[in-house]
């Protein structure tokens, strides 16, 4: 590094964050709150601290100074004065370095230690205590990053709502043990743009890879302490940077050229972000960044004791997205993922929290306004987590429109249906039609509704027929944590069994829950690995297993077993593009026809006869025929008829009138039969089965 100068300049206040010219380097940070901050430089180890600047200027309260002759590659941080007063929510101490919030890489890791506190762990006095020892050796750095942006060409694949396909991953466990990617690459943004993995996802049909947090994220003390690792990433550490263990060089291009060789393929990339909380948790917690630059603005405070945060995420504190420049800091990361690594979308962990207002969740919250109307974000995907645990934290259907959201009632109802429950036959029925009850309203369409039977929190789908609880115990708190309700199924025997009957029972039911969730309108999200029969040996909460009982076991996908159902799937993938009828573009509402005696919806017992509110009211009934007609130009439309047989034994179903040419596309119960021409007027399916019968009509003119 160059000679440095004495003093900085006074530089500007925006863009927040670090920004190098070439000639040298602008600093902008936000605190409300803070009397002085100070900008420290360290060496490349990141060891010593070579230089120490106080930012000259404050500027509508963001904080800033310019350094000539810095570059690319220098570390830093800042260290914040101001009132140590915890009973008014100031935690300033300037004895903690802290990492720039709008940090883009960064060096070294946290190195667990009491300094990372505030105050001092051990006195009577908690967090009103203060401590002066010096944090900057446990802490990591941020990089000045003065790296130039590599794109060959190519473009976004921009695929509509009605026709995406998510695959939920985690980035390191998908190729963590892919042999036929090097060592050190297994598990990082480079093997996701593999051309294996890359030609897998295609043969799978997936539109859509949905990652698991890849921003930065902190390694839990507790965890740490018990030799275990915080896998899933739900631990924010910094929004602008990628998580260092997913770069296998260190380099930003490594993200870009995945989010290439994706989008060359047709395949979108969504990430999954965790803007509700920080990794500093509770009032107890440590200051690594936002508690030390202004704890009172970065997080919600109780109102009669800000001694306290908030705590409506589970995690310690909540983001307090309601102020403007909170608000700002998470606007400006979702443009910066968009604009620099051209990513297409985000799945927001614990939505209603960014939609909490001081009365509560509101659709029409700050940031959400913010999200919908900003002309960079409301061109891509933008997915809810629509709970969190606060007051009124089950907000499922109440997002703005604009947002698709995680249909939980979906997979909490498929799967009691498939279980065996009563009374649930009326209720798949509005599962099937993009539960319409919560999302068909403010000109909503169906993939608004984002239908799931398994995602990474709970079992996997192999697990889901398998057992019938969990098994957590490599989670070291003796089994209490994760769900208890995971409406499974083990058909007989917990766990692993050489049964035949058993494990083609639970094959058959998997292939029963596939077909449901790709032939349900709305947007289905596959989780990675349940093409294959994925198993987490009953563990549902593996977010802290960073070994092999998380990382896809590509063995399996090889077997007989795995094979059969990976073609299986993507056979299930295929029909739904080729079918309008499986992805309709609005709510069907049974008004219409479509053709003569065809209207565009209509239900059947297995008679043929249509559903009456007395078969529907039947609570011990399982059978049920969904028949669906859309238009297609001015002369034909695609008729399709999903049989559903919920019982564990064989049932005739007689076609419902009027009789058309239907072909037999899929049979659960046959995964590897041919398609062929059903000129019957019946048709056996099997227990728990679903067959899908398509044809084509013609579309008379009216007279």
């Amino acid at each position: 590094m160059p000679a440095l100068p004495e003093r900085m300049q006074s530089g500007s206040p925006y863009p927040l964050g670090a920004t190098c010219d070439g000639m040298g380097t602008n600093f902008a940070v936000f605190s409300a709150h803070a009397e002085r901050i100070e900008l420290c430089l360290f060496d490349p180890s990141g060891k010593r601290e070579i230089a120490r600047y106080e930012l000259p200027e404050c500027t509508d309260e963001i904080w800033h100074g310019y350094l000539p002759r810095v570059r690319g590659g220098t570390l830093y941080g800042f260290r914040a004065y101001g009132p140590y007063l915890p009973e008014e929510g100031h935690r300033f101490n300037p004895n903690k370095l802290l990492l720039d919030p709008y940090a883009r890489l960064l060096h070294g890791q946290v190195r667990w230690s009491d300094v990372l506190h505030g105050y001092r762990v051990a006195s009577s006095r908690a967090d009103l205590s203060f401590d002066r020892r010096d944090s900057a050796a446990a802490m990591p750095k941020a990089v000045v990053v003065d790296e130039p942006m590599h794109w060959n060409g190519g473009h976004r694949p921009h695929t509509p709502w009605n026709r995406t396909v998510v695959y939920e991953t985690h980035l390191k466990g998908f190729t963590r043990n892919l042999k036929r990617i090097r060592p050190h690459e297994r598990g990082t943004f480079i093997a996701l743009a593999d051309p294996y993995v890359i030609e897998y996802l295609v043969k799978l049909g997936v539109t859509a890879v949905e990652l698991l947090p890849v921003h930065a994220f902190l390694q839990d003390r507790r965890l740490t302490e018990m030799k275990l690792r915080n896998y899933w990433g739900y631990n924010t550490l910094a929004f602008f940077a990628p998580e260092p263990a997913y770069l296998a060089e260190g380099a930003l291009n490594e993200i870009r050229a995945a989010v290439q060789a994706l989008h060359a393929a047709g395949i979108e990339v969504i990430l999954d972000v965790v803007y509700n909380h920080t990794c500093e948790g509770s009032e107890l917690g440590t200051t690594l960044s936002f508690r030390g630059l202004d704890n009172k603005s970065y997080y919600r405070l109780m109102p009669d004791d800000p001694r306290y945060c908030i705590n409506d995420t589970g995690t310690g504190n909540t983001v307090n997205t309601a102020h403007p420049r909170v608000l700002q800091l998470v606007m400006d990361s979702l443009r910066y993922w968009v604009q620099t690594f051209h990513v297409d979308g985000f799945r927001f962990d614990l939505g209603v929290s960014l939609g909490r207002e001081e009365h509560g969740f509101d659709p029409n919250s700050g940031l959400f306004d913010a999200m919908r109307q900003d002309p960079v974000l409301n061109s891509v995907k933008l997915i809810s987590e629509p709970w969190d645990i606060g007051p009124g934290g089950y907000q499922l259907g109440n997002h703005p429109p604009g947002f698709g959201e995680w249909n939980g009632k979906f997979r909490d109802d498929v799967r009691r249906f498939w279980k065996g429950d009563s009374g649930m036959r009326g209720t798949l029925a509005g599962r099937l039609q993009a539960s319409g009850e919560l999302f068909d309203h403010q000109r909503r369409k169906p993939w608004s509704s984002v239908n799931f039977i398994t995602a990474h929190d709970g079992f996997t789908l192999e697990d889901l027929v398998s057992y019938n609880d969990k098994h957590n115990d490599a989670n070291g708190e003796d089994n209490r944590d994760g769900g208890n309700d995971n409406e499974s199924y083990n058909h007989g025997v917990e766990g692993p069994t050489d049964d035949p009957t058993i494990l083609a029972t639970r094959d058959r039911v998997k292939r029963a829950l596939l077909s449901t969730l790709f032939f349900s309108h709305g947007t289905p999200m596959l989780l990675g690995g349940d093409e294959f029969g994925r198993t987490q040996h009953g563990n549902n909460n593996a977010y802290c297993q960073d070994n092999e009982l998380s990382w896809y076991d590509w063995k399996l996908a090889t077997s007989d077993r795995g094979k059969e159902l990976t073609d299986f799937t993507a056979r299930l993938v295929r029909l739904r593009d080729q079918h309008p009828t499986l992805r309709a573009a609005h709510f069907l509402r049974g008004d219409t026809e479509v053709v003569p005696g065809i209207k565009e919806v209509s239900w059947f017992d297995e008679s043929g006869s249509e559903m009456t509110q007395e078969t529907w009211d039947y609570t011990e009934g399982r059978l049920l025929a969904l028949r669906r007609a859309q238009s297609q130009g001015e002369k034909r439309a695609d008729l399709t008829l999903i049989l559903i047989n919920g019982t564990p034994d064989m049932h005739v179903f007689q076609l419902p009138q009027p009789a058309v040419a239907w072909r037999v596309r899929s049979d659960s119960s046959k995964p590897g039969a041919p398609e062929k021409a059903w000129p019957e007027a019946s048709i056996e399916v099997e227990g728990h089965s679903v067959i899908l019968l398509a044809a084509s009509a013609r579309v008379e003119p009216a007279a």
